[in-house]
């Protein structure tokens, strides 16, 4: 790749839930929550029924989406025909709006094109045009813009992991922390508008072993397999992350079905009768009620553990 390269992205396009609460009456908080998300579908997969309750509450709550999710696997055997694959940049974008609406939430396309996962031994290189390889600045600058004109109180994003690894989710997490930290300074980008502070910056961590295990118990004691047991058997007992990272615990079992109607939405992205609903909600409600964050940074005094993105933060707009 020369030189010469000229990164751009799309014109941003900017979708909103928030009508859909206002027309229900919900009372709108000075709160903003930002999530940002490397492909559509991971906002509904990673932290989802969190954005619900937060929308439901009145407090504004923006996704920001990185890329179109264009070079993304299906993985609906229903939806694996030519014509979807023909369509999927569109088709992707349709089922954003449909699980954006679904969760009451706003939402922002960035505009940057899909890495893809790349596969093999060796690993093929990554395709020029791609997110992964625009230069930290220039991804940095478009997301501080939406920052900047948004003017988030909480952001949410990956692990420095990417919560695994996706090229896409590890550049989102460079990408968030470098904006959480350049929209708070007047220095940086002065063309992308007025410098505001994000109090508070979280890490995701939705995919947690005792979580799973709790849930693969209980289908034993139901006198069935369950599904989790593979996952499980290469999962090392000593590698914590629920104790070594979670500082955060968000109550959220009431809008669990939301976040399984919103993924449903994305039907390129997943199977329906797959593993991610094979446990009843009424399980998960019972055994696992909260997500789960990571504290990574913050502007504002913090006790943890904490059961409250927002706690500290004033609602003075």
């Amino acid at each position: 790749m020369g030189a010469e390269t000229i990164w751009n992205y799309r014109r941003p396009v900017w979708a909103s839930g928030r009508r859909n609460l206002e027309e229900r009456g919900v009372r709108m908080s000075g709160l903003r929550l930002m999530a940002v998300h490397a492909h559509p579908d991971d906002e509904s997969s990673k932290g989802a029924a969190t954005l619900a309750r937060y929308a439901a509450a009145g407090h504004r709550v923006m996704v920001v989406t990185l890329t179109g999710g264009e070079r993304g696997d299906i993985l609906n055997p229903a939806m694996d025909l030519p014509d979807v694959h023909g369509h999927i940049a569109e088709i992707r974008r349709d089922e954003m709006a449909k699980a954006a609406e679904i969760l009451g939430v706003e939402h922002h396309w960035l505009g940057f094109v899909d890495s893809g996962l790349p596969k093999g031994d060796p690993l093929p290189p990554l395709p020029e045009d791609c997110f992964a390889l625009v230069p930290l600045e220039i991804s940095t600058e478009a997301l501080v813009r939406a920052v900047r004109q948004f003017r988030p109180h909480v952001m949410t994003t990956y692990d420095e992991n990417g919560g695994y690894p996706h090229p896409d989710h590890i550049r989102c997490h460079q990408v968030s922390v470098a904006a959480f930290e350049a929209a708070a300074d007047y220095r940086r980008y002065p063309q992308a508008g007025d410098p505001w502070s994000v109090s508070k910056l979280y890490y995701n961590h939705g995919f947690l072993r005792q979580r799973m295990q709790l849930l693969q118990d209980e289908f034993a004691r139901n006198g069935e397999v369950g599904p989790f047991a593979k996952w499980l058997k290469h999962w090392q007992p000593d590698h914590d992350v629920f104790a070594e990272r979670v500082t955060t615990r968000v109550e959220c079992a009431d809008y669990f079905g939301q976040r399984d109607d919103a993924l449903r939405a994305h039907a390129t992205q997943i199977d329906p009768n797959g593993d991610f609903f094979a446990a009843p909600i009424e399980w998960q409600q019972r055994l696992w009620p909260t997500e789960e964050f990571e504290l990574a940074r913050s502007r504002v005094p913090v006790t943890l553990p904490e059961t409250d993105l927002f706690v500290g933060i004033e609602d003075n707009g």
